[in-house]
């Protein structure tokens, strides 16, 4: 009866054997492979959850109540009478943008004016001085204002000084440190000023037709406000909408949610780099075992032993790799979280335990989705194998091999959290693209075995070698080529990108907007522009309505959810009427104002790509809640419009005549040549219910703001810059057996150190050089893809993409040579004794 070792004595064995072959170099690699994965999969995990604490730990604080009513219309009196009759506790803010002006200087700011009562959730924070120590406590009393510090610094004020928000003068009593209901968009961009809201008539500002975002703040127990909730729900206007946490929550702002998916992305692509290390040296633990498991087989362990033996000892390492690499991630995201400070919310929760159970979770997955088809091998290795070397064990199934491997695709893929779709697009076109580009190095590898007989000995060593194992040459180019392509491709938007977009602006490009003018104001406002000797866009007339209905169908029951038409169904479109075609349009279908015989509704034109999301047709027609009242029209062209122009564009042009007797502002755009700063405080000291936005400003905060996300990308791909050094690792250690037998018999025959050196140095750089050419064509043909249907940008080629040949040889030419040394340092005598 077949006796069987107990499982102490097999974990013992197993821990002996792997202590006695830590220094055995698939060991190390498969330990860098395992410690890569689950650090990079811990740094995003902890990003993901710690941001979306944040999200919820302060949600009531984002809103500054438990609920609020806003919109761009003041609520009546029949929607705020439930909620005092219900005991709810009530604030009140109104928020505008505003130029606000000194006699130094102008500044565009997003002003705040809030009652008494406000917040009722969070807690203002204040300093005496910019940068000083800051403390909570109520707002600004009527009369006073408190501003960013970044506004004092803007316009060289001081603690006491005056400001002019329209045509109402405040004294700057605090600097401004902290609000908690900040928003998240356009408002987060500009310097912040907050004042009583006792003030605010007497500004001017605020007239018909202006851009205004009133919200009424209620906050009270969860079953008083669901009750005030179902009261006035059903007598919402069409510009205003209910919030609460489970709205807000998930509003994390458009840069951080394509940050969190880019970095997911790179975290997949270093964990699959990762397991093909993984894969690759999980081969040769295997092999170099063979002999050592026959012998095993010999002295008594079953088939199921051996295997146990081995698999302990691979789930020892994972799980040492896996607690280096937690800590690894967490040390890693707290250094990403330091990249995106500025975007940020400042009280991040510590993210708890799961992400690191995730992460670790995830290597051991890679680990063993990737290194299961070779470790099967070693318990099928047959006991005759002790006696004739040459005796294989049976290969596992195809089955097992890829459907392993796609199992913990699959997992770690669902784990991320990625969008199904987009990931699966991404490997279909990586894994054309590989097998393209590795077809056509493969032929050329093939065609270089003709040129071999008439180059140099070192060539013809180097060369032969690649010759020898050309899949595994031509795998190890595609995967160092993928590293290299990521990183140029992310540099090559980074530093081009926005400068290619602002160069392709056309000569005397309008670099301010003016919005919010007062029609009875609206010819002196022109005539001021003109001689300022400005060049200025057509004055349009703008009003704010809401989409409610196409062809009396409700529009919430058409769109599709996080669509264009979605977002654009959810706030005001500013609506305007036009008798000649912008010159950034151009009409793709109908016609411009055709002569109709049926002028039951009026026209109105509508962007294209607004009108595919919302299936649109010529012919439709339209309903618009606009100021109160419904009003319909019908589509009589679909427009493409150039938004990158700086001119005032917009989604609806009515047809002339069409919005009569309603309240409107107007709106254009100028080119003011630099230099003229103290004309434009004049003009803003003119016109002060006219919000001046200066352009090139905005520029340089997106700037910033693409370039923290962009860093943070970087940041992450370094792990997959390391994951593809694994894998060259792996590469190598793969053949290292071979190359040590080849260069034992080499120095025996007579070749020198010298030559064995000189051959692997042009193996490795070609090699490394065909990664880089690999890397140049995909960045060229990523980027060309990127600004043709993406950016809609003119591609030019990038020559200093040539370097990435020359940078890959030198690369992967000292990788190569010094993770091969073992190959040059062996005895050939113990080699060939040993063989």
């Amino acid at each position: 009866m077949a006796r069987h070792i107990p499982f102490v004595r097999l974990l013992a064995l197993a821990t002996r054997q792997l202590l006695r072959d830590l220094r055995a170099g698939e060991l190390r690699v498969l330990f860098g492979a395992v410690l890569i994965a689950v650090a990079a999969s811990t740094a995003i995990g902890y990003f993901g959850a710690r941001l979306n604490g944040a999200m919820l730990l302060r949600a009531s604080e984002f809103l500054g109540a438990d609920l609020v009513l806003s919109g761009s219309a003041p609520a009546s009196a029949e929607q705020l009478a439930p909620g005092h009759a219900l005991g709810l506790g009530h604030a009140r803010v109104v928020e505008f943008s505003s130029v606000i002006a000194t006699d130094l200087g102008i500044q565009l700011a997003s002003v705040k004016a809030a009652d008494d009562a406000y917040p009722l959730r969070g807690e203002l924070r204040s300093a005496a001085e910019p940068y000083g120590v800051e403390s909570a406590g109520a707002g600004p009393r009527p009369g006073e204002a408190w501003a960013e510090a970044r506004l004092f610094a803007a316009l060289e004020l001081a603690v006491g000084d005056s400001i002019d928000v329209g045509e109402k003068s405040l004294r700057l009593t605090r600097v401004l440190t902290h609000e908690p209901d900040r928003a998240g968009d356009f408002y987060s961009l500009t310097p912040r000023v907050l004042m009583h809201l006792d003030d605010l008539d007497a500004t001017g500002v605020v007239q018909p037709g202006s851009r205004v975002r009133y919200r009424e703040l209620w906050s009270g127990p969860t079953a008083t406000l669901d009750a005030y909730r179902q009261d006035v729900e059903g007598r919402l206007q069409a510009s205003q909408r209910l919030q609460d946490v489970r709205d807000e929550n998930r509003q994390i702002g458009g840069a951080l949610a394509r940050a969190e998916q880019y970095l997911n992305l790179a975290s997949l692509a270093a964990i699959l780099l990762a397991g093909v290390a993984v894969a690759l040296s999980a081969n040769r633990f295997a092999v170099r075992r063979f002999d050592a498991s026959a012998l095993l087989r010999c002295l008594g362990l079953s088939r199921r032993e051996a295997l146990g033996l081995y698999a302990l000892q691979l789930l020892m390492l994972g799980v040492a790799a896996s607690a280096v690499g937690v800590l690894l991630g967490w040390l890693a995201q707290l250094g990403l979280f330091r990249l995106l400070a500025g975007l940020l919310p400042a009280d991040i929760p510590p993210g708890g335990l799961l992400p690191a159970l995730a992460g670790a979770a995830t290597g051991l997955l890679a680990l063993a989705g990737f290194a299961l088809p070779p470790l099967a091998a070693l318990g099928r290795v047959p006991p005759l194998r002790v006696l004739r070397s040459d005796v294989q064990p049976l290969p596992p199934g195809a089955w097992l091999v890829y459907g392993s491997a796609l199992l913990a695709l699959g997992v770690i893929m669902w784990r991320l959290s990625l969008d199904l779709t987009l990931t699966l697009a991404l490997l279909a076109g990586g894994l054309v693209a590989a097998l393209l580009l590795g077809g056509l190095l493969l032929a050329a590898l093939t065609g270089l075995r003709r040129l071999l007989r008439d180059a140099a000995l070192p060539w013809r060593l180097g060369l032969g070698q690649l010759l020898r194992h050309p899949l595994a040459a031509v795998g190890q180019a595609l995967a160092f080529g993928l590293i290299l392509l990521a990183m140029a491709l992310v540099a090559l938007l980074r530093s081009e990108l926005l400068d290619t977009w602002q160069a392709q602006l056309p000569e005397n490009a309008p670099n301010h907007f003016a919005l919010n003018i007062l029609p009875d104001e609206r010819q002196s406002f022109a005539e001021h522009l003109e001689s300022l000797q400005a060049i200025a866009a057509p004055l349009y007339p703008v009003l704010p309505g809401r989409l409610v209905a196409i062809n009396d169908q409700p529009v919430r029951d058409i769109v599709s959810k996080d669509s264009q038409g979605e977002r654009a169904i959810r706030r005001d479109l500013s609506l305007t009427w036009a008798a000649e075609l912008p010159d950034d349009n151009q009409v793709l279908s109908g016609a411009w104002w055709p002569q109709q015989e049926d002028t039951d509704l009026p026209g109105v034109s509508v962007e294209s790509e607004l009108a595919e999301s919302l299936k649109v047709k010529l012919g439709d027609r339209l309903r618009f809640s606009i100021a109160g009242s419904e009003h319909e029209a019908r589509v009589t062209s679909l427009r493409q419009v150039n938004w990158d122009s700086f001119r005032p564009n917009f989604y609806m042009i009515f047809e002339p005549g069409s919005l009569q007797d309603l309240p409107v502002t107007y709106l254009t755009s100028f080119h003011l040549p630099a230099g003229q700063e103290r004309e434009l405080v004049v003009l803003a000291r003119a016109f002060p219910s006219v919000t001046l936005l200066q352009v090139d400003a905005l520029l340089a905060q997106l700037r910033s703001i693409l370039e923290q996300v962009t860093l943070a990308v970087e940041y992450v791909l370094l792990f997959v810059l390391a994951a593809g050094m694994v894998v060259l690792a792996a590469g190598l250690q793969a053949t290292l057996d071979e190359r040590i037998r080849q260069g034992a018999l080499l120095r025996a025959i007579g070749a020198s150190r010298r030559l064995l050196v000189r051959a692997r140095r042009s193996e490795f750089a070609l090699l490394g050089a065909a990664s880089g050419l690999l890397a140049a064509l995909g960045c060229e043909l990523s980027s060309a893809l990127l600004y043709r249907f993406v950016f809609d940008l003119d591609w030019q080629p990038h020559l200093w993409l040539l370097s990435l040949p020359l940078l890959g040889a030198l690369l992967v030419g000292t990788a190569g040579v010094l993770g091969t040394r073992r190959a040059l340092n062996a005895s050939p005598l113990q080699v060939l004794r040993e063989g």
